[in-house]
């Protein structure tokens, strides 16, 4: 098991509560005040990070009409879209990111991005970004992983739409660069996902197969499949995130509201509290229901020379005379001594 990763001062791992990761993307809708205003919301939410994406249209693809550049027509959210009009739309200005790192600082947030090229790492490297996340759909871009790699810093890698040798492959990679600050996300590559297809139990196998942090990039609608993955040994959580989604925009179908990013966060907190540890045993709060348990005792005033019957002895709460079990062991016998009521039964007394 890898051991927890340090990000600003912030532990990724099963031994600390869930790292929330918000992701803007292209919820700013073209303003850098909207931009800004999600900051804001995702602060006052309790996440700990916020992620943006770095790329221009000419970064990503070309301005090229055929019919492969186009998004497939049946798509939920962008069919038949043009990729370079897209990205030109959903794309956030390089020169926003020394403002948004900024106010993301001020909150004491985590700010950092998804660079799709080299340029894009070098523009985040001068923000000083703290980690940086390769994108589903860019895991096989093994230069983009070994130039992300050599910055020493934390990577997170979403396996949307790959096989276990393309994980596996993007894994060595960062590895052979002297990295191992890896944290695989399991993430369903389809915009929104549906629950069916997110297939959580991926995530300790993950975890187990290559022996790193783990965690779930998710696009269902909600909050149940993340709190879901916690349970499943899930250490991140990225969730888009808008102001309101009825607002539109490229991502706003499958983004969180603030108030759903906060339910998130206390929720998941929630979750990973609940798992404890393997080992069944009262635990330290249970003191005072151990103590109510039932027990044998002493229902009537009896003698010393009366005879234990089902009416002077009974089974009942609290806890202080013989178990239970022993009932039919002391029916019969004789009272050693006078007892009151309320007296719990031991040995001593018959």
């Amino acid at each position: 098991m890898q051991p927890s990763i340090d990000v600003a001062g912030h532990r990724l791992g099963s031994a600390h509560r869930p790292f929330i990761i918000a992701e803007v993307s292209g919820n700013h809708n073209g303003s850098l005040e909207r931009a800004l205003e999600i900051i804001d919301a995702v602060a006052s939410s309790g996440a700990q990070a916020v992620k943006f994406q770095t790329y221009t249209a000419d970064t990503i693809t070309i301005d090229s009409d055929r019919p492969e550049f186009r998004i497939s027509s049946d798509h939920p959210l962008w069919g038949g879209s043009n990729l370079y009009e897209l990205y030109t739309q959903a794309h956030t200005p390089w020169e926003w990111h020394a403002p948004l790192f900024a106010r993301a600082r001020e909150h004491g947030l985590v700010p950092f991005s998804s660079p799709f090229d080299a340029s894009a790492v070098d523009l985040l490297e001068s923000l000083d970004a703290p980690l940086y996340k390769i994108a589903s759909l860019e895991i096989g871009d093994l230069p983009l992983l070994r130039r992300v790699a050599r910055t020493g810093k934390p990577v997170i890698l979403s396996n949307g739409a790959a096989s276990l040798s393309d994980i596996d492959l993007a894994v060595r990679t960062i590895r052979d660069e002297g990295n191992d600050q890896i944290v695989v996300l399991a993430c369903t590559s389809s915009y929104p996902a549906s629950p069916s297809e997110s297939n959580l139990r991926t995530i300790p196998v993950l975890r187990d197969a290559f022996g790193v942090q783990v965690g779930l990039s998710d696009h269902t609608m909600g909050i149940g499949a993340a709190i879901a993955a916690i349970a499943l040994g899930a250490s991140v959580v990225e969730k888009h995130v808008t102001l309101r989604r009825a607002d539109g925009g490229v991502d706003s179908d499958f983004s969180l509201e603030p108030h759903e990013l906060a339910a998130l966060v206390a929720e998941s907190r929630t979750a990973w509290e609940a798992l404890g540890s393997p080992v069944i045993t009262p635990t330290s709060s249970e003191g005072e229901s151990q103590r109510l348990r039932r027990s044998l005792y002493v229902v009537k005033p009896v003698r010393a020379g009366d005879v234990v019957t089902p009416e002077n002895v009974r089974s009942i709460r609290p806890a202080g005379g013989l178990a239970p079990g022993e009932y039919e062991s002391v029916m019969g016998r004789a009272f050693r001594v006078d007892c009151e009521a309320g007296t719990p039964l031991t040995w001593e007394l018959v």
